[in-house]
């Protein structure tokens, strides 16, 4: 069975971020875009999540909870980085607490830009993530060990 046949679960986690990536990603939730019927779940919980979708940059103050998110999120599993900010740091990228783009704390599998993103941006991205997901659960079905972004930068979509 295919496993993006299954409903994909998607936690979202804004790092610092002007909000205006998360005001895209609330209007994927809405009747308009409604996510929701192509299956798309969104979950608080960390263990229940196949997706973890990423708004704003990693500063010094949330970049234990960006990793923890992702280490208590089950294998296999794929990281969205959601607009400019959390690709690279953005607008904020020369403050003095930001580190950059969320590549700097979890690998990260597909990149979405935009300033704001826009929702079709957003769900083709998480799209793109599931055709990752796809692969790395192949992956670890045949026993071979899935390449992790950090070890296949060519492989780094962008939606």
């Amino acid at each position: 069975m295919s496993y993006v046949a299954k409903s994909p679960w998607v936690i979202h986690y804004d790092g610092s971020s002007c909000n205006g990536c998360d005001i895209e990603v609330l209007a994927c939730l809405t009747p308009m875009y409604d996510v929701e019927r192509f299956g798309i779940i969104n979950t608080g919980n960390p263990k229940h999540a196949d997706v973890f979708l990423v708004t704003g940059s990693v500063n010094e103050q949330n970049k234990a909870v960006v990793k923890q998110i992702y280490d208590q999120m089950v294998e296999p599993k794929v990281v969205v980085a959601v607009g400019i900010c959390a690709n690279n740091g953005g607008v904020f990228r020369e403050c003095y607490n930001i580190m950059g783009g969320v590549d700097t704390v979890i690998p990260v599998d597909v990149y979405v830009p935009g300033c704001a993103a826009r929702p079709e941006a957003i769900i083709d991205g998480v799209v793109k993530g599931l055709g990752v997901l796809e692969e790395k659960r192949k992956a670890m079905d045949s026993g071979m060990p899935a390449a992790t972004s950090a070890e296949d930068n060519a492989g780094k979509e962008e939606a």
